[in-house]
């Protein structure tokens, strides 16, 4: 079997290399840990006896995350929605219509946001060596604490700046690897990111906590991990298939976190029956998604309206609905509903939601001959809209089935309601939804963005 060519997606403003290799009947989507470099896995015994060993069995895709290896490089550390909507824009690309999601180490996150975002677009998931969430806390002891991580992080950087440091420190996730392997894992850091990258992905991580969406799963879920993994301790697999619903969880004997050429063949073992039967089977509709919903209108609409008069406020309007919908279409929101001058639509993820609302507010205060500033022109002065928004975030949001029976306001009234119980009266398996209104207004400007955002659990966010 030949070495593919690298080929590009695009992904947003970005752009993600990706390989494709084996012709099988279905396909499968590998999802790297923090950094890779699609061509220099060929020279690891390991990657390439995995690779290989799938694609005679499927069509395989597997990729740089945005900011690693072949890919762009991003000025900000990118969010894991971000990164997750890197697989979307890779299956898309390779005319994947559906397939299985293999996540390793911190690949498994990333592939938990995709599979309960679009869970339509995924016909089973493998989670090797992962984790649900990487920082100690009370309700998980196993996590790192902040002091050990950032030792970690910095002996990382040591590492790079030592002769032989990164060989040293590859060497330690997996003891079992010959030396000629040990080199190639080497390169294949080196090549995929900097140390500033290293450094930057490692601040990123520290946040990651996908806990509250693995209830959400409603795909066959395989997950896999090493009884002595000496990166992420075997406590993590454990609570990952302890909180997904009828996931298959296999502890291998091993104390090694980066497959090697050897052990290649044990993973397989237990992942190829697993995907053929999930190819398979026509999966279940699913019933629910994991999803942000916005609501937004004009701030005082009522009296503007009346003060414009019926044909210059249904002008107005007009040019509005244009403006709002050309931003949803940009973001890739589902307009779920429309009333007056609200509009109600969907997100698969916070940062595309606030986004497209700053968008939207900056698209409304735009000048436009004959458009909206003409047409609120009141006494030779302009009159600038404000909009408000508010946000339902990090809520399951009803999938196909449930979704013919609900009717759009009914769901969002739903949503709205839920958000607004007290914490201890939600049900276990929501996201501790926050909802917050964000207003869009001269008053009080968003300066930056999603960037000036507070993350909450779930994944939710206010304004800061």
């Amino acid at each position: 079997m030949t070495v593919p060519e690298t080929r590009y997606a695009r992904s947003g403003d970005v752009v993600i290399a990706y390989q494709v290799v084996g012709e099988g009947p279905f396909d499968v989507v590998f999802v790297p840990g923090t950094v890779s470099h699609v061509e220099a896995y060929w020279e690891a015994a390991g990657m390439t006896a995995l690779l290989r060993g799938m694609a005679s069995h499927a069509r395989v895709l597997f990729f740089d995350k945005r900011g690693t290896g072949l890919s762009d490089r991003v000025a900000q550390v990118p969010m894991l929605e971000e990164r997750s909507d890197d697989i979307r824009a890779v299956m898309d690309a390779a005319g994947a219509r559906r397939a299985a999601i293999f996540g390793a180490s911190e690949g498994v996150p990333m592939s938990v946001v995709f599979a309960a975002s679009h869970p339509e677009r995924v016909s089973a998931l493998v989670l090797y060596g992962g984790m649900a969430r990487t920082m100690w806390a009370p309700d998980y002891l196993f996590g790192a604490t902040e002091r050990e991580w950032r030792r970690g992080a910095g002996e990382i950087i040591d590492d790079f700046l030592t002769p032989g440091g990164i060989e040293a420190w590859v060497r330690t996730g997996f003891p079992s690897a010959p030396e000629e392997e040990v080199r190639a894992w080497a390169r294949i850091f080196r090549y995929g990111g900097s140390p500033g990258t290293f450094d930057a992905l490692d601040q990123m991580n520290m946040g990651i906590d996908v806990r509250h969406v693995l209830g959400l799963l409603s795909v066959p879920t395989l997950v896999l991990h090493q009884h002595a993994d000496p990166w992420v301790p075997v406590e993590h697999g454990r609570h990952l298939a302890a909180h997904i619903p009828g996931a298959t969880y296999v502890e291998l004997e091993g104390k090694d976190h980066i497959p090697t050429g050897a052990y290649a063949a044990q993973l397989l073992a237990q992942m190829i029956p697993f995907l053929r039967d999930a190819a398979g089977r026509e999966g279940p509709e699913p019933d629910k998604v994991l999803a942000t919903v916005l609501f937004s209108d004009i701030v005082g609409s009522t009296a503007v309206a009346a003060e414009l008069g019926d044909a210059r406020w249904r002008e107005l309007l007009a040019e509005h609905h244009v403006r709002v919908r050309r931003q949803l279409a940009r973001f890739r929101g589902v307009e779920i509903d429309t009333a007056g001058d609200g509009f109600f639509a969907r997100f698969d993820g916070p940062a595309r939601g606030i986004g497209c609302a700053l968008a939207i507010r900056e698209a409304v205060h735009r000048p436009a001959r004959g458009g909206m500033r003409d047409a609120g022109r009141e006494g030779g002065r302009d009159r600038r809209l404000d909009r408000r928004a508010s946000f339902c975030s990090g809520h399951p949001w009803p999938g196909p089935r449930l979704a013919d029976r609900q009717r759009p306001r009914d769901r969002f009234q739903d949503c709205l309601r839920r958000s607004r119980r007290p914490r201890t009266q939600r049900r276990a398996r929501t996201l501790a939804p926050v909802l917050r209104p964000v207003r869009l207004a001269r008053s009080r400007p968003l300066r930056d963005g999603p960037r000036d955002l507070l993350r909450l659990p779930g994944g939710a966010c206010r304004s800061e």
